[in-house]
């Protein structure tokens, strides 16, 4: 007579405990990655430097438009400007219309990337709304250089 193979009922429990944590991982590893492409960091000129961010790795870049910076092309829409934080300074340029606020010495929010030759190229360009805000991260940026203090607007 053979004897029968079934497999137990702790045996079969602890199979089904393998396989659902094995699923669980499998689903966990795909959101973490769809989340990583997704996720937009934002960094001060002086953070560029010293993390140095890698070529094409898309971030958001924020500070003020250094005065006497701004050159806009003749034929088209492009724009040369520099992000400051008072310690640091990028090179930026930006195809397309700026926002109406967008000029010297205001606050400023690039999200783009940055060349292999450090030039910070931007897909969108946001400046702040009127002459009592700064975007919060830049606000954080300039107060860490100790450039910034509470209630002080730049006009």
């Amino acid at each position: 007579m053979m004897a029968s193979k079934r497999m137990s009922p702790k045996r079969r429990r602890l199979w089904l405990l393998v396989g659902s944590l094995s699923v669980l991982g499998v689903a966990a590893a795909l959101v973490l990655t769809a989340l990583d492409d997704s996720l937009v960091f934002f960094y001060s000129p002086t953070q560029v430097a010293e993390k140095k961010p890698g070529p094409e790795r898309r971030f958001r870049l924020g500070g003020l438009v250094e005065t006497g910076s701004v050159k806009r092309s003749a034929d088209s829409q492009e724009v040369y400007f520099r992000i400051t934080d008072l310690k640091g300074t990028i090179d930026v340029t930006y195809r397309g219309l700026l926002p109406d606020l967008f000029r010297e010495g205001q606050g400023v929010i690039a999200e783009g990337s940055l060349t292999s030759a450090g030039l910070f190229i931007a897909r969108e360009v946001l400046a702040k709304h009127d002459e009592n805000y700064m975007p919060p991260e830049v606000a954080k940026a300039l107060k860490d250089a100790g450039r910034w203090k509470e209630g002080e607007a730049k006009k």
